[in-house]
């Protein structure tokens, strides 16, 4: 059993629909709730168990990369600046450097109760029977959400573009796996595989043990009016 677990943040993405309406701040600098989408994951990843945590961002985000360099933080901040085609592709390039051991992994504009997160990270350390565990909600407003079907027993049984009979669940956007599934990562990007969602069908193909674990809600920034309802929901989770 681990102590700690190392996180990366994949924060590469153009954040086209912000730019065509009018944000013209890169998305990880985005503030939100009085912190920045980066600083507040560093924050929350910080106080809960972080051995080191990495990040990807893009070769044109110099604001950010400045930002990440000229920051202090209290456990190693690696950081990757290399343009990617997906979501799968950056977290193949952060696996380079993850090391061994347990990780989570999440995008930089995931918005999330902290108190639910720290459940869920000690969930995930103290029990070593689980290949992985990935946050799910049943709190569905995204433009294309990846429907998640899980047993009794909320193991996961498949991901889907569309929603099966009684879908209940949609993945949140935050992985936690160990590093037995980098080879299947490395298999999937080889293969021409693209999008993280065809990369965690492959592990379920494979009979990876993964359980979803429920969070009341879920939500990212992918529109300005996004924004001020993130600003909303981490207001109303301090009361």
């Amino acid at each position: 059993m681990t102590n700690g677990i190392n996180y990366a943040i994949i924060a590469a993405g153009d954040g086209s629909r912000l730019v065509a309406e009018g944000i013209k701040t890169p998305k990880p600098l985005i503030e939100v709730n009085g912190e920045s989408l980066l600083q507040r994951l560093i924050r929350i990843f910080t106080t809960n168990k972080a051995q080191s945590i990495s990040i990807i961002i893009n070769d044109y985000m110099t604001e950010v990369e400045d930002y990440l360099r000229s920051s202090q933080h209290s456990v190693p901040v690696n950081v990757i600046v290399k343009s990617t085609p997906s979501s799968m592709h950056s977290f193949f390039e952060l696996s380079k450097i993850l090391g061994e051991g347990k990780f989570c992994l999440t995008t930089v504009d995931t918005i999330f109760p902290e108190d639910e997160f720290s459940g869920y990270i000690n969930n995930f350390i103290e029990n070593d029977s689980l290949s992985g565990s990935f946050a799910i909600t049943d709190f569905i407003e995204d433009e294309s959400p990846l429907y998640v079907g899980v047993d009794d027993n909320m193991e996961i049984t498949g991901f889907f573009d569309k929603a099966p009979q009684n879908a209940k669940f949609v993945s949140g956007g935050i992985y936690c796996l160990d590093n037995s599934c980098f080879e299947l990562l490395t298999e999937s990007v080889n293969s021409g595989k693209a999008r993280m969602r065809n990369f965690q069908r492959a592990l379920i193909e494979n009979n990876y043990k993964i359980k979803g674990y429920p969070f009341s809600k879920i939500v990212d920034v992918d529109h300005a009016s996004d924004i001020e309802s993130a600003d909303r929901f981490l207001k109303s989770c301090m009361k």
